[in-house]
């Protein structure tokens, strides 16, 4: 054990392994954009969905129910959907497969959060603000969003997480970012390699985490219904 991480240790002191198309930065580079990019149409779907659903309390069941097949689904088994959807479109292997199979897993998470967070706002708050003439966009805009805004944070955090250790995955299907080293290091034998690339994700997922932690943690609505 003690030679394998000394080894650890050397391939991570190898100036090699920090510069060019395979060193480190560049992956983690890589790592980021995906699920950055992932995180981001999840979003933008979702965010505007849940909070229309949540502000009018019609459909979420349904919608949210919809959105969790994402969920449902393996994790290789939308990597091999989001393979078909890039091969047929003609946008090739590596990238697209990958975004098309992080998405569904980002949008439950966040659907289910910024529902649940708007349709715990407290009623006569609510009615309050319609005595007062706000109107029902102003309403969702300066009552419910903000007191909602914790708990939304919270499914961004674990959406993120998910799609940060998922993204390595992408590596299957001649994508890049830290799976590379995780799926070349088993292929070639190189544990040193592997077990960087593990704890790289690891770390960035760590990262993640705190990232978004932090400000939702200074609510008591922080959190994640959909952990």
């Amino acid at each position: 054990m003690i030679d394998f991480l000394a080894s650890v240790v050397a391939w991570f002191a190898d100036p090699a392994h920090w510069r060019g198309e395979d060193g480190i930065p560049t992956r983690l580079f890589e790592h980021v954009q995906l699920s950055g990019a992932a995180v981001a149409i999840a979003a933008a779907i979702a965010l505007p969905l849940g909070l229309y659903l949540g502000h009018t309390g019609r459909g979420g069941f349904v919608a949210i129910n919809v959105a969790n097949l994402g969920r449902a689904l393996p994790s290789l088994a939308l990597i091999a959907l989001g393979l078909v959807a890039s091969i047929a479109l003609g946008l090739g292997l590596g990238f697209w497969p990958t975004l098309f199979a992080l998405v569904p897993l980002a949008l439950p998470p966040i659907l289910t959060n910024t529902f649940v967070a708007v349709r715990a706002v407290d009623r006569d708050t609510i009615e309050a603000a319609r005595g007062m003439g706000l109107r029902e966009t102003q309403i969702l805009r300066e009552v419910e969003l903000p007191l909602a805004l914790p708990l939304i944070l919270g499914g961004m955090r674990t959406a993120a997480v998910n799609v940060v250790a998922t993204a390595t995955l992408g590596a299957l299907v001649a994508g890049g970012a830290l799976g590379r080293y995780i799926v070349d290091g088993l292929a070639l034998q190189e544990y040193d390699r592997l077990f960087a690339g593990a704890l790289l994700v690891a770390v960035l997922a760590i990262a993640t985490e705190l990232a978004f932690g932090i400000p939702a943690g200074r609510s008591r609505y922080s959190g994640s219904v959909a952990e």
